[in-house]
């Protein structure tokens, strides 16, 4: 067999996917793997990255094996990745100081509280776009740095290496230390003008500079695989952050194009082109891609911490449903009349965009002795749409366009009623495309125009096709009136930890 491949690896917060692309972009063959999710102490979420690594591994292999491929037919290797999680290890035995510290983790709550006293948060902003937060990087490399005995010295002797978790799998495959423009601009250590490392925040978090990987374009060879992993020297040509690379796996090359994918948590960005825009919305302003080295496009972004996440919760805490799949069967029992007047906020790791409270929790409110598990399955769904809307109006609000239509992508977008009970909840178009998978797309694009797979941005778009489109069936009434009650019930959920202090 002699055709040519792209294998892209995508490393999620719950698990790890390798998928082997051909030059339509149709998928070849596939493979995924689960990980823990580690609780040390409530707000705490961690993964081993010594499992995310053998997964990896073992996923790589499993798609090949499926294709019945080896090396000799994979032309490069894309890499996108659960994005803001860090790992710290030594740069000379490979080994994890600690876990890796997740995205939803809230440890360091009190840091981000004590610097916004200080008046410091509108000075992070302006230069890096993000909010003063749990969610990002920079707190977390600091936790790391004050908390994990000997640390802070070992970095100082050249001991310690920090990355995102692309730069924990590039590193490991490759030996290169580096990461791309769109995890770096997550990090809150990156100013997003500049492109490089921003010495003031630098100092701020006390994180030396020579500890974090080079910035690189997210389409850009870093290096080759490991003898030990491929005799052959393939290179790992693209890396980009799992909710950019969804973007581009929807080339959504212009501006103004929004898509939102459907994961663990919900991630909806419009693409801004060359200009940087500050949101004053409750907004991330944030890099898009980087085609070439200093080339950059930005986009504005709603991070929503919880929605997919809720769907396994329902099932590994509760044990409502046993798998995701269900929740489309149930919400349909009750279709008529919804989640029957009960709201479910999920704050489980506070509110991100567009409110940004660390002090919130999870609510479920409405309940009477009529509610059934499917009325509560229904108002999860009915969760993710919701907070979908409210970004989706700060978006509005912000760049004064009126967004028609949004394309959709993960896990969840293959539910149909939930697809339509978007639509219905936002009252404007909702396009899925017929390869869902966008996130690993996105990275096996950014990695195939590096060697010249692809030629080109228009390329890709003539690749993209849709396989379904859904319309907003709802009256205004209803809508409006089901998202008054929305609402309401994020207000109640607002603060908690400082209500019950």
């Amino acid at each position: 067999m002699n055709e040519k491949y792209v294998l892209s690896v995508d490393q999620g917060t719950t698990g790890t996917r390798s998928i082997i692309f051909d030059k339509e972009g149709n998928v070849i063959s596939s493979a995924y793997l689960e990980h823990e999710q580690i609780y040390p102490k409530p707000g705490w979420v961690e993964h081993d990255p010594v499992e995310i690594l053998e997964n990896t591994l073992k996923v790589i292999k499993e798609s090949m094996d499926k294709a019945k491929i080896d090396w000799d037919n994979i032309v490069t290797i894309g890499v996108t990745n659960q994005r803001e999680s860090i790992v710290a290890w030594n740069p000379n035995t490979g080994t994890p100081y600690y876990n890796v510290i997740v995205w939803q983790d809230t440890r360091t709550k009190d840091l981000c509280e004590r610097l916004k006293n200080e008046g410091l948060d509108s000075m992070v902003h302006e230069k890096t776009g993000l909010y003063l937060h749990t969610y990002f990087s920079a707190t977390k490399i600091r936790w790391l740095l004050d908390n994990i005995s000997g640390l802070r010295e070992k970095a100082r002797n050249g001991q310690v290496i920090f990355g995102t978790v692309d730069t924990w799998l590039i590193w490991n495959l490759t030996g290169e230390h580096v990461t791309d423009y769109t995890n770096a601009s997550r990090t809150m250590l990156m100013n997003i003008r500049d492109l490089e490392w921003d010495n003031e925040l630098l100092e701020l978090f006390k994180i030396p500079e020579e500890a974090l990987p080079t910035i690189e374009a997210s389409s850009n060879i870093y290096g080759t695989l490991r003898p030990k992993i491929s005799s052959k020297e393939v290179p790992v040509s693209g890396d980009l952050g799992d909710q950019q690379a969804a973007l581009v796996g929807q080339a959504a090359f212009e501006r103004g194009e929004v898509k939102n994918t459907y994961g663990t948590g919900n991630f909806l960005l419009m693409n801004l082109g060359k200009s940087l825009s500050m949101s004053r919305k409750g907004l991330l302003s944030t890099i898009a891609y980087g085609f070439s080295k200093r080339d950059v496009s930005y986009a504005l972004e709603g991070s929503i911490a919880i929605t997919g996440a809720v769907i396994q919760w329902l099932r590994d805490n509760l044990g409502l449903i046993k798998s995701a799949s269900e929740t489309e069967e149930l919400a349909k029992r009750v279709s008529i009349e919804g989640a029957g007047g009960v709201y479910f906020v999920p704050a489980f790791s506070g509110l991100f965009a567009p409110y940004w409270d660390m002090d919130a929790r999870g609510l479920i409110i409405g309940l009477t002795r009529y509610t059934r598990k499917e009325h509560i399955v229904h108002a999860a769904l009915e969760a993710i749409c919701y907070q979908t809307r409210d970004v989706i109006e700060s978006m509005e609000s912000d760049t004064g366009a009126n967004v028609l239509r949004i394309k959709v992508d993960g896990g969840a977008s293959v539910n149909n009623y939930l697809m339509q009970l978007q639509a219905n909840i936002l009252g404007k178009e909702v396009i899925r495309p017929k390869v869902t998978e966008t996130t690993s797309l996105g990275a096996a694009y950014m990695a195939g125009l590096a060697v010249g797979y692809w030629e080109d941005v228009d390329e890709l778009r003539d690749k993209w096709k849709i396989d379904r489109t859904f319309i907003p069936q709802w009256s205004v009434e209803k809508r409006e009136k089901l998202y008054k009650g929305w609402k309401e019930a994020v207000s109640r959920c607002k603060k908690w930890l400082t209500i019950i202090s």
